[in-house]
């Protein structure tokens, strides 16, 4: 998948997080901010990394800021902002078809 346009998902509301995804340069360039980035910033970039994986995307720019949000919410932000960014609404594969 690639993606075409700037697109976000999430909020800055605590126990979530806001991903921003943007076209790549030719490699995953990942941001991480958090106030919890010592304790969990391994998880939540390996959660991260291998979402974008399962998606089959290699060439991205993604921002995360996130307020303490679990590893379920963490993956569910970052497809929403992978398909709000190529315009994909309808037929999604919720639920646990995205590994």
């Amino acid at each position: 998948m690639e993606i075409k346009k700037a697109a976000t998902a999430g909020t800055l509301e605590s126990s979530d997080c806001m991903v921003t995804v943007e076209p790549g340069e030719g490699k995953i360039d990942f941001s991480l901010e958090s106030s919890v980035i010592h304790q969990y910033g391994n998880q939540l970039r390996k959660v991260a990394l291998e979402t974008l994986k399962n998606l089959d995307i290699d060439n991205v720019r993604i921002t995360i800021v996130d307020k303490g949000a679990l590893d379920c919410t963490l993956k569910a932000r970052i497809e929403g902002a992978v398909y709000r960014s190529v315009d994909q609404y309808e037929n999604l594969p919720w639920g646990g078809a995205i590994r």
